[in-house]
């Protein structure tokens, strides 16, 4: 009887050897997409013999700076991180990737990040097939759903007490999707906001003493 030996890696499923050549080789970008039961995360990486280098990445947490109170792991929320995810290499002057699962299954969830990678202008190829509507992107599935069962108080405030609870009505969810998408897009998140407010604060305070 033979033994064949197995990398670690392989055995457990997390690492496609014969893509990862393939990258190595083609010397391009990647993008990676994570999807917990909690959050959904993404890096653009750069493949190198020595390691691979992170340029970029986003966590669904840092949505809550752009006022976020949506599910972190849906099809609205993924879309969302890929925006900002593709902003953030655009920034660092990174115009192209390409999409890299490994061992993962390809679902809905990565193809609306790929969606939102795309349209915050990085170059990446795919075909629109794969692609959830933009009904879904948005969250108008939610919305229906939310119209549907809201006679039944408490069903409904089971199944929508994390969105209700941070003050968000889940039959607004489209229109919640596009306020947040807008402040990604103009970089308007709170974070800056605060930071803007406390420095014209010190201004006006500089100002004030100037004056005595």
């Amino acid at each position: 009887m033979v033994y064949t030996s197995t990398l670690r890696r392989i055995r457990e499923r997390k690492t496609n050897y014969r893509k990862r050549e393939k990258l190595l080789i083609g010397k391009k970008d990647f993008v990676t997409v994570n999807v917990s039961d909690q959050n959904v995360s993404a890096q653009l990486i750069r493949p190198d013999l020595l390691g691979d280098k992170v340029m970029a990445s986003v966590h669904s947490n840092e949505l809550l700076s752009f006022g976020w109170k949506g599910s972190r792991k849906n099809i609205p929320s993924c879309y969302l991180v890929g925006l900002l995810l593709g902003k953030k290499c655009l920034q660092k002057k990174i115009t192209r990737a390409i999409l890299y699962i490994g061992k993962r299954h390809f679902t809905t969830k990565i193809a609306a990040c790929l969606k939102g990678l795309s349209e915050a202008g990085l170059e990446m190829p795919f075909s629109e097939d794969i692609i959830p509507s933009e009904e879904r992107i948005q969250g108008n599935h939610i919305a229906e759903y939310a119209k549907k069962i809201k006679a039944n108080d408490d069903l409904y405030k089971s199944r929508f007490s994390s969105n209700l609870g941070l003050g968000l009505e889940p039959e607004k969810y489209p229109s919640h999707f596009s306020e947040v998408k807008d402040r990604i897009v103009n970089d308007k998140s709170e974070k800056k906001s605060d930071k803007s407010s406390k420095a014209t604060k010190s201004k006006s305070s500089k100002k004030k003493g100037d004056s005595k």
